[in-house]
């Protein structure tokens, strides 16, 4: 407690002596956070946003730690009062953590819901050592639910977590019984012969080309030199919140977030000291299956990165069903909780038509 009291004051103290950085284009949000913005947050931060509130409600939740060493795996694990209750697996993205489920984890009474910290972000054990690519992450996952007695289930994600969950559907065919993605992994679009695509999908891959070139200059820095750009976040309060704030409000439905929700997800990051490490699943290198079969939902939200069409998305994996929605973004989960509920809940129906005979879990009851 009194580490994360010095923790605090430092943050403060930090925020005090922030030097207002000014430039020709302090409020055209198009060249990156706008000053505005940025000061309503900075100035919320140090005066009246109480992190200590957050912190508690955070630790309300049921937490775990599955594993150990390297290969440990802390997790929300949220069950259902029915011992044989359907299972689902929520996995997050960047710049987010699992508090992105949040709003959505008390839809989910009724089934046994399993919410991983993933590896090197916010809540996870501190990652000290190189490799922690989406496919170590998945064989991290799919080792921590066994663990747990789970023996089928159904994944939930998008972003980093849309990899993970691709890889675990690839490698554990018997256990993922179906998908639920928010995208299909941009990690395709590297291998993709245009040839082979329907003109609509090879269409879809000029305009993601097109958005990475105006859009993605952050990717290209969190992976190529994530040292470099580790110490401007981690030892800057103002640094973290303008890349972090910025990717929160873009990517989402104009008043998702109030500032205290922007702050609590900044906060997380800078009191776990995480930003570093969260760039690891861009910098590792790691290799995507070309072709997905798992029974996918794929749910479709407008304000999202790169929203690619059913032709696109279907080349790579085994879409059923495609839902197009008229509101949300890329953190659909905590900006649309009950369409996300709804689609998430489909998808579970897609595995239960897979499987139609077999329990999602093993010998006996979840394991206490």
């Amino acid at each position: 407690m009194c580490m994360l009291i010095h923790m605090i004051d430092d943050l403060h103290e930090r925020l005090q002596r922030t030097r207002r950085i000014a430039t020709p284009w302090n409020d055209d949000k198009t060249r990156g956070v706008r000053n505005t913005d940025l000061t309503t947050l900075l100035d919320r931060w140090s005066n009246g946003y109480d992190w200590s509130v957050h912190e508690r409600r955070i630790g309300r939740y049921p937490w775990a730690t599955v594993g150990a060493g390297d290969a440990a795996l802390r997790l929300i694990h949220q069950r259902a009062a029915d011992a044989d209750a359907p299972v689902v697996v929520l996995l997050h993205g960047w710049p987010d953590s699992v508090l992105r489920f949040e709003r959505l984890l008390p839809l989910l009474a009724d089934m046994h819901v399993v919410v991983p910290a993933l590896p090197g972000f916010p809540f996870a054990p501190p990652l000290t050592a190189p490799g922690m690519s989406v496919g170590r992450i998945a064989r991290i996952v799919a080792d921590a639910l066994d663990t747990l007695g789970y023996a089928r289930y159904t994944v939930s994600g998008g972003d980093v977590g849309g990899d993970v969950a691709e890889i675990l559907a690839a490698e554990h065919r018997e256990r993922v019984a179906s998908l639920h993605l928010t995208n299909v992994s941009p990690r395709h679009a590297a291998t993709a012969d245009p040839s082979d695509l329907t003109p609509d999908a090879a269409a879809y891959l000029g305009r993601a080309a097109q958005w990475f070139r105006a859009e993605g200059g952050y990717i290209a820095e969190q992976s190529t030199r994530p040292n470099t750009l580790a110490v401007a976040l981690g030892d800057s309060p103002a640094g973290l919140a303008a890349w972090i704030a910025e990717k929160l409000q873009a990517w989402s439905d104009d008043a998702a977030f109030t500032t205290d929700e922007l702050l609590t997800w900044i906060t997380a990051y800078w009191v776990t000291g995480t930003i570093g490490t969260s760039f690891a699943t861009y910098t590792e290198p790691a290799v995507i299956p070309a072709r997905v079969e798992t029974p996918t939902l794929l749910s479709a939200f407008p304000r999202d990165i790169k929203p690619a069409p059913r032709s696109y998305a279907e080349a790579f994996v085994n879409i059923v069903e495609y839902v197009e929605h008229p509101a949300g973004g890329h953190f659909a989960a905590w900006e649309q909780p009950e369409a996300y509920a709804a689609d998430l809940r489909r998808a579970v129906k897609l595995g239960h038509r897979q499987f139609p005979t077999l329990a999602p879990t093993g010998t006996g009851s979840p394991s206490r």
